[in-house]
């Protein structure tokens, strides 16, 4: 992508990042603060009504008090020359969906980097506000792996349009708010969401569910050769658990159930069964229920052996 900018307000333009259906981003130089920062230039039609932009901006101002280590801070909206744009923390790294391998990544990284997911997800639930679009390509995996969430609350500003499964959000309907209106990726949208139904925080918890099959396998568990079909398979199919391991099954397959009830219902609790330390406990449990049975196993043997003698 050519950089078409050179500077918007006081933001040196130096390097483009990247492009999709939610902008293009740009690295750039805070000549006031000496900063690093990167810029999000919103696509004009997107903004184009009144009335959204109102919402987008309200949405906006309320994810902009989110300050969490593994959530990018989103440090002002403006307008410069009738270009609206985001001003966000600038996150070295790379994108998750760039790091997942072929055939997937090894349970202890699935582990590590799902519970940090979960930890950003329950900061911005407290504070009510709902991702809507969780996907590899909206997370950052740091030098010395951090995670960090992009583009909370950015699920709303999606345009009208065909749905692709590898396209950015996109949204279907006459109004940001009300039943009736599809918003996410497809491929990680919950059921919930493709039925066009009002979400909670148990729709980020399927999708970040998602996220960890992909990671985990390589591969998106509902992807399909169509838009149309990868949304069917969300609302009926269950996905391919061959070969998935063992450790993770009960945990993903919580996420992905097709009732939200049936969920975790928290981030919180999604993040504590993802924890390494949660994992070594259960594994200590089933050595010390091992060595138990060991030992009860030794003592009769033992004694059926004093019988004996």
């Amino acid at each position: 992508m050519a950089i078409r900018l050179q500077q918007l307000g006081p933001y040196k333009i130096e390097a483009a990042l990247g492009a999709g259906g939610m902008g293009e981003v740009y690295r750039a130089r805070d000549t006031r603060l000496g900063r690093t920062v990167a810029i999000k230039v919103l696509p004009h039609d997107k903004l184009a009504d009144p009335d959204r932009k109102r919402r987008f901006l309200q949405e906006a101002r309320a994810a902009s008090a989110l300050n969490h280590p593994n959530i990018v801070t989103l440090y002002d909206i403006a307008s410069d020359g009738g270009v609206d744009f985001l001003v966000m923390e600038y996150v070295p790294g790379q994108s998750l969906r760039s790091l997942i391998p072929r055939d997937g990544m090894p349970v202890s990284q699935v582990r590590e980097y799902g519970a940090q997911m979960a930890v950003a997800l329950a900061a911005a639930h407290a504070a009510g506000i709902i991702h809507r679009d969780l996907k590899p390509g909206n997370i950052m995996i740091t030098p010395e792996s951090q995670v960090k969430v992009l583009d909370f609350g950015l699920a709303k500003l999606a345009a009208v349009g065909h749905l692709d499964p590898e396209e950015d959000t996109r949204t279907i309907g006459p109004s940001l708010t009300e039943a009736g209106v599809v918003m996410g990726t497809v491929g990680y949208m919950s059921p919930e969401q493709v039925r066009g139904e009002s979400v909670d925080p148990r729709s980020d918890i399927f999708s970040l569910g998602c996220v960890l099959y992909q990671m985990a396998t390589g591969r998106a568990p509902f992807s399909r050769r169509t838009a149309a079909e990868s949304m069917a398979a969300i609302l009926r199919d269950q996905p391919v658990w061959d070969r998935f391991p063992e450790e993770l099954a009960p945990a993903v397959r919580q996420c992905l159930e097709k009732s939200s009830a049936q969920r975790f219902q928290s981030a919180r609790e999604l993040g504590a069964a993802l924890q390494p330390a949660a994992a070594a406990t259960a594994d200590t449990g089933r050595a010390t229920r091992r060595q138990v049975v060991a030992a009860g196993l030794g003592a009769a043997i033992a004694a059926g052996a004093g019988v004996w003698w």
